[in-house]
């Protein structure tokens, strides 16, 4: 071998080290936690893209209701969660509306659009939120619609709701991420 050939060896190796580094550093970040997420394309039919990604935890309430039927059972009235950035930093609160409002200010209300079964089970199902409005001039006021999705926990007992607890409120443990699209 010469030095040359020793040379581009050398320098071949060290970009394919360079290159497999970077790769893993990727791969450490591809996380929905992370911000990194993939969208189903159910849930993104416009194909617009994705500038902010939160997770929330908090509980979705309920409260036990009678029907125009007369048959009682858990009516949603809407979520109680904070929400973090991909540091797991505070960025703001989500509440019925439902509404996404952040820290800097920015608020969003939404409006569902369509949905999708959550692929575990108990769990809340996945959304396309469309922005109904928009109020202040934070980051969550760019979004034109939303996407709830990952989620965990959070769906109504089929049960438990009878005359007796007729106007009790039932708070359900869930988690999400929130996908904000423009």
């Amino acid at each position: 071998m010469t030095i040359f050939t020793i040379f581009v060896s050398l320098m071949r190796l060290t970009a394919m080290l360079a290159a497999g580094t970077f790769l893993l550093a990727v791969a450490d970040d591809a996380s929905a936690k992370d911000g990194v997420v993939e969208v189903p394309a159910a849930l993104n039919p416009d194909k617009l893209s994705i500038y902010r990604v939160v997770s929330a935890t908090g509980v979705q309430v309920y409260t036990c209701t009678r029907n125009p039927a007369g048959a009682t059972g858990w009516v949603l009235r809407g979520p109680d969660a904070q929400l973090f950035d991909p540091e797991n930093k505070p960025v703001g609160k989500h509440y019925a509306g439902p509404t996404w409002e952040g820290l800097d200010g920015g608020k969003v209300v939404g409006e569902v659009k369509t949905s999708m079964p959550a692929p575990v089970a108990k769990a809340v199902p996945w959304l396309l939120l469309d922005a109904k409005s928009h109020e202040g001039s934070g980051a969550f006021t760019q979004a034109q619609a939303i996407v709830r999705m990952e989620t965990t926990g959070g769906t109504a007992p089929g049960d438990g709701c009878d005359e007796a607890r007729a106007g009790q409120e039932l708070r359900v443990p869930y988690t999400a991420i929130y996908v904000f699209l423009k």
